[in-house]
């Protein structure tokens, strides 16, 4: 058993012993690689006041999809503040729309993403440009309100992890770390025996934010590191999200089915909400790029993808047990569970079938639970 759902926490999963330890498998993996190419992993808070979606520009585009939050010393001040009003006689529709509205004015979010809390930390203290490119990456728990139509086993959840980082650059640096991640990625993918992967440009939506000036600047920076690298691509127009064009990676599964998994997306829109800025190497201000970018996407998705593409069968280094040592018959029990604290003691993941049940039986399970070595 990997994961379950139920019904107490609707279209979230629960990460059984096994699933989780492929679940961590996968973060550490990531984490070796960030400590190879140079990011510096944050944790950040799961709850914000709403003033910092506002700020960003989320709340208005994307708040029917956030939790909202409210203590009740938050809705006591509300009723109270009601009573010295005297707003506590008002009904209808009216009276019910100003109570949600304050509601919603004060109410704290839970995160639908990373970004927002990035920039308080960039801008926190004054930078240089000899910290740039600085690249912050983070693996914060998330939770976006899907509609029940929509949510769909570990492909669509509403609480969920990202391999997420963002790298702020100058922007002439902009061409070069998207070549830096490109590669990184074409390695990732390598690693989970992804062959075929699209590229596709997503340029800007109707619905978005920005003067048209920023859109030419940031699609032309994507399209431009894109040839550099070399790489094969197609557009879609409309596609960006409503802060900046993506690049967006497309991998095929065993049966042959496309998914959307990792991206790269310029933002110098939330630079600007947030007032970001470093000290160039000309003594003056200048405003940073901000590179959405990640691998993985969300892991819950990943985690249901990749199982099917290999079909449980988890390569060793990521099998939740790597080994299982079986016995002939009980009379060797002692000596197997020697080797099996051998192996443990050797960081081997390990089970053991001391079971009384034929050698065949004991096999067969084996082979059922996908274990990758039988000892």
């Amino acid at each position: 058993d990997l994961f379950m759902f139920n019904d107490i926490a609707p279209a979230m999963p629960f990460f059984l012993p096994n699933g989780t330890a492929v679940y961590n498998g996968l973060i550490g993996y990531v984490r070796h690689l960030y400590a190879k190419h140079g990011y510096d992993e944050v944790i950040t808070p799961q709850a914000f006041d709403p003033k910092l979606f506002r700020t960003s520009g989320h709340l208005p585009n994307y708040d029917e999809n956030m939790y909202r939050l409210w203590t009740n010393d938050e809705i006591e001040h509300l009723v109270s503040k009601a009573v010295a009003e005297k707003k506590v006689v008002e009904k209808g529709e009216a009276a019910t729309r100003a109570w949600h509205e304050e509601m919603r004015d004060r109410g704290f979010g839970l995160k639908p993403m990373n970004c927002p809390s990035h920039c308080v930390i960039f801008g926190s203290r004054r930078r240089s440009y000899r910290e740039l490119p600085w690249r912050m990456a983070d693996f914060g728990r998330l939770h976006r309100y899907e509609r029940g139509g929509v949510v769909h086993g570990l492909s669509r959840v509403r609480t969920f992890c990202q391999d997420d980082a963002h790298i702020f650059c100058a922007e002439q640096d902009v061409p070069r770390e998207i070549t830096k991640f490109i590669e990184l990625i074409g390695q990732v993918y390598k690693a989970f025996k992804f062959e075929k992967v699209d590229v596709k440009l997503a340029t800007r939506p109707d619905k978005r934010v920005g003067s048209e000036e920023f859109w030419d600047k940031a699609e032309g920076a994507l399209e431009h590191g894109l040839k550099t690298s070399g790489l094969p691509f197609e557009f879609l127009p409309g596609e960006g999200a409503f802060y900046g064009p993506k690049i967006e990676f497309h991998v095929q599964d065993a049966l042959k089915r496309s998914w959307q998994l990792g991206t790269i997306q310029h933002d110098p829109n939330l630079p600007e909400r947030f007032d970001l800025s470093y000290i160039g190497e000309d003594g003056k201000e200048h405003r940073p790029v901000m590179l959405h970018r990640a691998m993985l996407g969300s892991l819950e998705r990943f985690f249901s993808v990749y199982l099917e593409h290999c079909g449980g069968n988890f390569p060793t280094w990521l099998a939740p047990k790597q080994a299982i040592v079986i016995t002939v018959n009980n009379v060797i029990d002692p000596y197997a569970e020697t080797v099996v604290a051998k192996l443990k003691a050797a960081g081997i993941r390990v089970d053991s079938d001391l079971s009384r049940d034929k050698l065949g039986a004991k096999i067969r399970n084996a082979r059922l639970l996908r274990y990758p070595y039988m000892v």
